[in-house]
């Protein structure tokens, strides 16, 4: 296959994605920016999110973009993952129920020269996706938000030494969110605040493997992104059917008034052959010190951001077995503990849950494709009092497609 034809493939791919992903369905979300990702992929979800001190030559890993300069010489790597989520909610002595999903991320690794790696895909940045209601004097009103933000990134990674890889990712970050407020008494009025963003997010990488012998391996990793003004544009809008007119209110730029903030991650490894995979991983946000200035009659004017930091923690094990397929499936499972950025009405949001996963080789594949299954449980609420207490039951189903394409048949 020509290079300009495998360029074209995933251009369309990519879009396809940025079409079908779906949004999260909590309240929560209509906060800032929404419900955050990690750039987590299918496997590394089952494994409760880790992915800082991860190298396998033959598992994308974006979370660290260092690990590209392990990927295998011969193969070029897709992977794709789906999502389907339940939700269970409750308020005080009220209950709902949603479901969502759609497809969720799809990223490539391939090799671009010795001790260099290269990947790019498209991963969500953040989602924003709720509906409720409740009624008022002489009315009802309804509170509904949509969109989110997504990533379209490009990656290097480079072995300079041995043991010592280091690596960039760059990412062209776009999207509007949107939410509404609508009022209906002796006549509807619709509250709207819109952002649309178009920027740029970096990140980049370091790791390190201790070989402590043959069979045995250690690998610490750890990553930054800086603390950045974003670009793009915001507005609220103004509707009231007696008066017909549709008004714009504050449209403003981001540039100086909202930014993303410093962000680090840290994990460490340890590795028995090609059996067992062991990694705890730690992020740190400082949400608390960025700017983000709302709209006056749109949003709460003293919108304020708590320091988010997640604790994670997974393992893979296989039982490398060559005489039976169960042999070959990769076992996983893990945790996480998130103390999330958002903040209402001094309440700060969490979450913390449980993962397990089946990596199930293809039969007959021409590479080592696998099929990954996972599930998660999770429970999302605000504290120290508790609003809104949310359960979530996950299924990811990821491919990952691992073809040999560079190897020359020789001829006979």
């Amino acid at each position: 296959m020509k290079f300009y034809k495998i360029i074209a493939l995933a251009a369309a791919a990519l879009m396809t994605v940025s079409a079908a992903a779906q949004n999260s369905t909590t309240p929560y979300s209509k906060m800032a920016y929404g419900i955050l990702s990690d750039n987590a992929s299918g496997i590394q979800r089952s494994m409760g999110g880790v992915g800082y001190a991860m190298q396998d030559g033959r598992t994308i890993n974006v979370m660290n973009p260092a690990s590209y300069s392990q990927v295998d010489s011969l193969t070029f790597l897709w992977d794709f993952g789906l999502d389907l989520t339940n939700v269970w909610s409750k308020e005080g002595d009220k209950s709902g129920h949603s479901l969502g999903g759609g497809l969720d991320y799809l990223t490539a690794q391939f090799k671009l020269a010795k001790h260099l790696g290269g990947s790019f895909g498209l991963l969500p940045y953040s989602s924003v996706g709720y509906s409720f209601g409740n009624t008022i004097d002489g009315g009802n009103e309804y509170r509904t938000g949509s969109g989110g933000l997504l990533q379209l990134y490009g990656g290097v990674g480079y072995e300079p030494i041995k043991n010592l890889s280091l690596g960039v990712n760059v990412a062209y970050l776009f999207g509007t969110t949107t939410n509404t407020n609508t009022i209906t008494a002796e006549s509807t009025t619709l509250f709207q605040r819109i952002m649309q963003v178009r920027d740029y997010n970096l990140n980049v990488g370091v790791q390190y493997a201790f070989n402590l012998n043959k069979n045995h391996k250690v690998i610490v990793g750890a990553t930054y992104s800086p603390k950045k003004s974003l670009h793009g544009h915001t507005w609220g809008t103004y509707y009231d059917t007696q008066d017909t007119k549709l008004d714009s209110v504050g449209y403003t730029k981001l540039t100086g008034k909202y930014e993303q903030p410093h962000t680090f991650g840290a994990g460490v490894s340890y590795s028995y052959t090609n059996k067992l995979l062991v990694e705890a991983d730690f992020t740190y946000q400082q949400w608390a010190k960025v700017k983000y200035a709302p709209i006056e009659g749109i949003e709460a004017s003293n919108m304020m951001f708590n320091n988010r930091w997640k604790a994670a923690a997974g393992l893979q094990f296989s039982p490398g077995s060559r005489t039976s397929y169960l042999g070959a499936v990769k076992f996983r499972a893990g945790g996480f503990y998130n103390h999330d950025y958002i903040n209402v009405m001094g309440n700060n949001v969490r979450d913390y849950g449980a993962t397990f996963g089946l990596g199930f080789p293809v039969p007959g594949a021409s590479g080592k494709t696998t099929i990954n299954l996972g599930f998660e449980w999770k429970r999302r609420l605000s504290a120290p009092v508790t609003l809104i207490q949310e359960d979530y039951f996950n299924i990811t189903l990821g491919v990952n497609f691992n073809e040999v394409w560079f190897w020359k048949n020789k001829i006979r």
